[in-house]
């Protein structure tokens, strides 16, 4: 039951019905006995501006933000993080005194994931390879960058494209048309190839040096064909699953009051539904 004084949150999304969110914060809600809600909040393109702040006024908390408004979230907002900033999107807001306040959570999400599956990787251990040049690569890319990787390369199919979000990026970055595997540490795919409905992702891994990661954005299925190739290998795979749960511990904190933690019965909660392997 909630109170009057229910904390309010939901996510922001065109459509929104697709979004993993409410499943996952209603789960911390539940396992915290918090007196709150986060619920699933279609909102179309031209009304977005207006939505937002209509939620400040009706006392939300805030709001995670998703396809397609990343972009009009950062316009939004009064304040944004340095997160933000190098993501060039939003995905998290917090109303608080009256004021709307943006970060980008996703880089955040993506090396929380990559230190929990595979224990013991560092950003800086050696040179990343970065499959796409979307909104995802661009929070991926400067997360493992401010997380000191030493060298990183965007393969992208537009070159161009590629080349903008480096030159944006700033930092010890390089653009290629095709992967240079075999002295990577880390291998990440930020493109939706592999993913139920799509092409799976064409990459030879043979090159890949034993003690690579190979991480995916992807986590419909949780186990993409990419995936499945570098466990052949004997490699470390990171699904993209646990990105999705990290990037939302620093909303819920906010609105909530409660640091919540990633484990083994969220992830089987959140995952319950979700096609195994392609």
């Amino acid at each position: 039951m909630l109170s009057g004084k229910a904390r309010l949150a939901g996510v922001l999304g065109w459509p929104a019905s697709h979004s993993r969110s409410p499943r996952l914060h209603g789960y911390w809600l539940r396992q915290h006995d918090i007196d709150g809600t986060y619920i699933p909040l279609e909102v179309s393109p031209e009304d977005f501006p207006t939505a937002v702040r209509a939620l400040l006024r009706m006392g939300f908390k805030g709001a995670n933000v998703t396809i397609p408004h990343k972009e009009a979230a950062f316009a939004a907002c009064d304040e944004v993080a340095p997160s933000a900033v190098r993501a060039g999107a939003v995905n998290t807001l917090v109303f608080r005194e009256g004021r709307v306040l943006g970060s980008n959570t996703d880089g955040f999400g993506f090396l929380e994931s990559v230190r929990e599956q595979a224990p013991g990787w560092r950003a800086d251990a050696g040179p990343a390879i970065l499959l796409g040049a979307g909104g995802a690569a661009r929070a991926i890319a400067a997360a493992l960058l401010d997380a000191g990787c030493p060298r990183l390369t965007i393969v992208n199919r537009s070159i161009g494209r590629a080349e903008t979000l480096a030159r944006e990026i700033g930092g010890a970055v390089e653009v290629a048309s095709k992967p240079d595997l075999a002295q990577a540490a880390l291998l990440v795919n930020s493109t939706s190839l592999g993913m139920v409905g799509q092409p799976p992702l064409e990459i030879d891994l043979t090159p890949l040096p034993p003690h690579a990661v190979v991480a995916d954005a992807v986590y419909v299925p949780l186990e993409t064909p990419l995936l499945a190739a570098a466990r052949r290998r004997g490699l470390r795979a990171v699904d993209g699953l646990g990105m999705l749960l990290h990037q939302a511990r620093p909303g819920f904190e906010a609105w909530f009051g409660i640091s919540p933690e990633v484990d083994a019965a969220l992830r089987e909660f959140v995952a319950g539904d979700l096609p195994r392997a392609a």
